[in-house]
């Protein structure tokens, strides 16, 4: 008998308690998983705006806007190289110390990052220094983004009826579009009811004020899941447990590696539909940043209504079924999606809109198709590597490439970075389910 199949119904009808012994709906674990993606992915697009209306006429003045946002674009992966190594560290202090302290740590190392680039000196003030102080942060919010995966997705997988585990999958997802539409709002506000020297400034900044105090909020929601025995006693039945990495890679490596290929498609649209298109209108149109950014709000609020019916999608026609239909979707979308954005102010929204959807039905069900292939005593860190991987591969280089390629070689082969990253999708869940007939 598998890991896999050694929960038994009376475990999965648990209920979960608080450190008071007060009973914890899964609806208020759903609502800790939410949040805490949500203040993760707000950290990251407050950066990632700033990548294109700030750090290249702050940190890089001396060179064109082009040249400028490309640098500001190469500083923006260190996050993502970072990130796996923050998750091998982040484990070792989970073993010996504990995930509450394992999260406080690094919740507060990425905050105070977070915070410290609201304090970030320009060129005109330390000259190169600048860009180095910014890389050095980014590194530093890349290292606790690794520690800040405190398994409570894996938990809901873990207790979610074979029915409904789709929708449970899609419930973490939800972050990503909801730390953007607040995000994006923030940034609107600050930029359209400021001149532009005085955003320049110091109006950029307030929005990472706010991802330090979100990251407080986040830190007592999740806190109050992992804390409880329930959490605990996933944990000592080994379900929740940190395994050291040489043995997950040992043990499921091949899984690993399909698992961090499964959702390329979906996370190189991510950057497309985000990053990308508002450094292309804010470099090769006259449109004021605030009519994006505003755009960018409405495509999140469509993005959080995808990623619920990819929920109820998946538990009809199967996730993994789900993911291929929407890399298909993805691959064409590659072919006229660039048409779209260079096509004004209504080709922009339909880009837009288009994209926001189709990427919501793919990046609901992107982190829960290919985790029901780890052994469970492996799954809480074998998540986190596949997460780290997937976001590094997929899309940690989309900004810097995707621009690369449209202003050398023309908006249309910006498409070539998401045509790619559809066939590893197509190819990685193919070579799951021959693993998985193999295996039986």
């Amino acid at each position: 008998m598998s890991a896999e199949s050694t929960a038994s119904a009376p475990e999965l009808d648990t209920p979960y308690r608080d450190s008071h012994g007060h009973a914890i709906a899964p609806g208020e674990i759903a609502i800790g998983v939410i949040i805490g993606r949500t203040s993760e992915f707000f950290d990251f697009f407050v950066y990632a705006i700033a990548s294109v209306l700030v750090f290249p006429k702050l940190i890089f003045p001396e060179f064109n806007a082009l040249t400028g946002t490309l640098l500001s674009f190469s500083i923006f992966p260190l996050a993502f190289i970072a990130r796996p190594l923050g998750s091998m560290i982040f484990m070792v202090i989970d073993r010996y110390w504990g995930k509450g302290v394992k999260l406080i740590v690094a919740i507060f190392a990425l905050g105070s990052a977070t915070v410290a680039i609201a304090f970030l000196p320009g060129y005109s003030q330390i000259g190169w220094g600048a860009a180095v102080v910014l890389g050095v942060l980014r590194i530093v919010q890349g290292l606790a983004l690794g520690g800040a995966w405190d398994g409570l997705p894996s938990l809901l997988a873990l207790n979610a009826p074979q029915s409904r585990r789709g929708w449970y999958a899609m419930i973490p997802q939800l972050g990503a579009p909801l730390g953007l539409i607040v995000a994006s709002g923030l940034f609107a506000f600050f930029a359209s009811n400021l001149s532009a020297d005085d955003f320049l400034d110091w109006g950029w900044r307030y929005p990472f004020f706010v991802a330090f105090a979100i990251n407080v909020v986040a830190l007592f929601a999740r806190l109050r899941i992992v804390v409880t025995p329930a959490y605990e006693h996933s944990f000592a039945n080994h379900d929740l447990e940190a395994v050291p990495v040489g043995e997950v890679l040992s043990k499921q490596g091949r899984e690993l590696v399909v698992g961090a290929f499964a959702p390329l498609a979906s996370f190189a649209l991510f950057h497309m539909v985000t990053v990308f298109p508002l450094s292309w209108v804010f470099l090769y149109t006259s449109q004021p940043p605030t009519r994006f950014l505003v755009i960018e709000l409405i495509g999140g609020a469509v993005g959080v209504v995808a990623i619920v019916v990819s929920g109820i999608l998946a538990d009809r026609i199967g996730r993994r079924m789900l993911l291929a239909a929407t890399a298909i979707a993805i691959a064409v979308f590659s072919g006229f999606g660039p048409q779209l954005l260079n096509g004004g102010d209504a080709g922009e929204a339909a880009y837009m809109i288009v994209g926001f959807a189709i990427l919501g039905l793919s990046f609901g069900q992107s982190s829960g198709a290919v985790a029901g292939a780890f052994n469970r005593a492996y799954r809480y860190t074998a998540s986190a590597l596949t997460s780290d991987l997937a976001w590094l591969v997929g899309a940690g280089f989309a900004p810097l490439v995707a621009l690369l390629l449209a202003s050398q070689l023309g908006l249309p082969f910006s498409g070539v970075y998401l045509l790619s990253g559809a066939v590893c999708t197509l190819i990685a869940l193919a070579v799951n389910r021959q693993l998985e007939v193999r295996d039986r």
